[in-house]
């Protein structure tokens, strides 16, 4: 079969079985098992968090909840005026929380890219955030005395694996680290453009590998990214050996008769299956409760259409 790969378009399984199927196979079986962990229980009362993302100058009606979360990309041009415009639609929103991060074609909010605007897209010298909380590598502390007093701590930092020209903002060389012990260990709420590698991803591995080695460090209760359109939707990343077993196949070459007699394939496999299963027994016949941390791609454009044809992410925790 012969198929073209897309900037940024996923590869029909059909074509991932053809060129790997052991390896297509893994990520099959390791997705079926996580679904049928399903998320870990919400606190009771829960915090309604709506997730938005990559709505790139455009506006569309977005559902109530506590928290409101904009992952970056607001903007196309990424002109302070389109920016300024996205904020006024985000403050005008009733979630009692509004967060927003940058993403890399909000172009005016990284002074290394903002050289690359027009004068015309420039404005009076600062951006008025009015009750939307920006994030850029910071934490705030939201205190929700309607839900027993709880607290979440939200960090938010908006970089990105290089994937354009300097015209796009908050890049470093892709394989380069920037994530390291960068994000506090008390994070609930992390808040990222990028996703984690193989993570609501492409199955070229668009996401940041350093991304998901913090993520298995600090272990926050939800993230939420956005950049990879076709990722759109949440899964559970269970912090357990069918969790590292296939994140370490991901990262193995694809090739059919290659795949076949890849060891580490099939080891990988086997751990999938025993760890899958285990934690499915685990959560359902006897209840118990695992670290987790629940992954949502809130994009609001579809794939590369340009058009908010996805809805908002909800999600209670």
């Amino acid at each position: 079969m012969f198929w073209k790969d897309e900037p940024f378009e996923p590869v029909p399984l059909p074509v991932l079985f053809l060129r790997s199927p052991l390896k297509t196979s893994i990520k099959v079986v390791h997705n079926l098992l996580t679904d049928l962990r399903g998320p870990s229980r919400p606190h009771n009362p829960a915090i309604v968090v709506v997730c938005i993302s990559d709505t790139h100058a455009q506006t569309k009606a977005i559902p109530e909840g506590d928290v409101l979360i904009h992952a970056g990309d607001l903007t196309n041009a990424g002109t302070q005026k389109d920016i300024q415009h996205q904020i006024d639609w985000l403050n005008g929103l009733p979630h009692k929380f509004k967060i927003c991060i940058a993403g890399n074609h909000d172009t005016w909010l990284d002074p290394r890219s903002r050289q690359r605007l027009q004068k015309s897209g420039f404005g009076p010298e600062t951006l008025d955030w009015k009750d939307v909380i920006y994030l850029q590598h910071s934490s705030v502390s939201l205190y929700f005395p309607t839900h027993a007093g709880r607290r979440l701590e939200v960090y938010g930092a908006p970089q990105i694996p290089a994937c354009g020209g300097p015209e796009f903002a908050f890049q470093y060389p892709r394989g380069q680290d920037a994530w390291t012990e960068t994000i506090p260990k008390d994070t609930d709420v992390l808040v990222t453009h990028t996703p984690p590698i193989f993570h609501r991803d492409l199955p070229t591995g668009r996401g940041c590998e350093h991304l998901l080695r913090e993520l298995w460090r600090v272990k926050p209760t939800l993230h939420v990214f956005g950049h990879i359109h076709a990722g759109r939707g949440q899964e559970t990343l269970f912090f357990d050996g069918a969790q590292s077993a296939y994140e370490r196949a991901s990262t193995r070459s694809d090739g059919w008769l290659h795949g076949l007699l890849d060891i580490v394939l099939w080891l990988s496999l086997a751990r999938v299956l025993f760890y899958g299963v285990l934690g499915f027994l685990w959560s359902t016949a006897w209840g118990g409760r695992q670290e987790s941390t629940r992954l949502v791609n809130a994009s609001l454009t579809y794939r590369n259409t340009g058009q908010l044809r996805n809805g908002a992410q909800v999600v209670r925790i």
